[in-house]
């Protein structure tokens, strides 16, 4: 069995699919992948389950009854990588904005050490691909604001290209995990560092989807700059439990 599961999360990616999938499994390394389908309409699952009769032992499907965010997808793909006892757990996008081949280099990161490792946009100047400049000035400006909240010293905490250790996830209580848009990503950073784990960078070339539409929107990027203030207050005054709650009752009931 393979130690490593990528995590591809889908939803309408039916051009990129097939073309990832394969592309993980001609690495020299040993990969499992897991796609976490949103019962996409343009038939993505439909064409993983084709796959899988290609590779019966290394890609996996689970399919959810409907679209509900980016971070319970990853939440769903933990749990179920953690059953599997898989040892290393990556995140990665489906439309080649990650290059497969620097997953090899996440791995490497944490067989030498790091608890968790980030390919990281911003590690060593920009390194992204045709985006336009306001949303590199927005990306990166993020990035600082995040740094300057929550303490991280991490260059590019809005990364989702990522492999976890498995000690990672199961120290970190993923049912308390809030964020559910690209925050999320912050979200998982944040809780690793305050558990202390070794967080280590390593500089990609972050390359604009050519395939497919982008799933950013207002409502996430407003989940992201509010969020992350929420995120550093409670993780200070409900240090305990480091909850995320909808009103001042729940709050009560979650410190009780």
């Amino acid at each position: 069995m393979a130690d490593g599961l990528v995590i591809i999360p889908t939803f309408n990616e039916i051009e990129n699919i097939e073309a990832i999938v394969r592309t993980v499994f001609d690495l020299k390394k040993d990969f499992h992948v897991l796609v976490v389908d949103d019962n996409s309409p343009d038939g993505t699952a439909d064409s993983v389950r084709k796959l899988r009769s290609e590779f019966p032992d290394q890609l996996f499907l689970e399919v959810r009854k409907e679209k509900s965010g980016l971070g319970t997808a990853y939440i769903h793909g933990f749990k179920w990588a953690l059953a599997k006892g898989y040892e290393y757990i990556f995140e990665m996008d489906a439309d080649f904005s990650h290059r497969p081949a620097d997953l090899s280099r996440l791995h490497r990161a944490c067989l030498n050490g790091a608890d968790v490792a980030v390919g990281s946009r911003y590690k060593k100047g920009v390194n992204v691909v045709n985006w336009p400049l306001a949303r590199i000035l927005l990306s990166y400006g993020a990035s600082f604001y995040v740094k300057l909240i929550t303490g991280m010293k991490v260059h590019d905490p809005t990364a989702g290209f990522v492999c976890y250790r498995r000690k990672v996830l199961e120290t970190i209580n993923l049912d308390r995990v809030r964020f559910i848009g690209y925050a999320f990503q912050i979200e998982m950073k944040y809780r690793a560092y305050l558990k202390k784990f070794k967080i280590e960078e390593v500089s990609i070339i972050f390359t604009d989807r050519v395939n497919g539409k982008s799933k950013m929107n207002s409502a996430i990027i407003r989940e992201a700059v509010f969020g992350v203030i929420a995120m550093k207050f409670r993780s200070i005054f409900l240090k305990r439990t480091f909850s995320y709650v909808k009103n001042p009752i729940e709050e009560c009931k979650d410190c009780q």
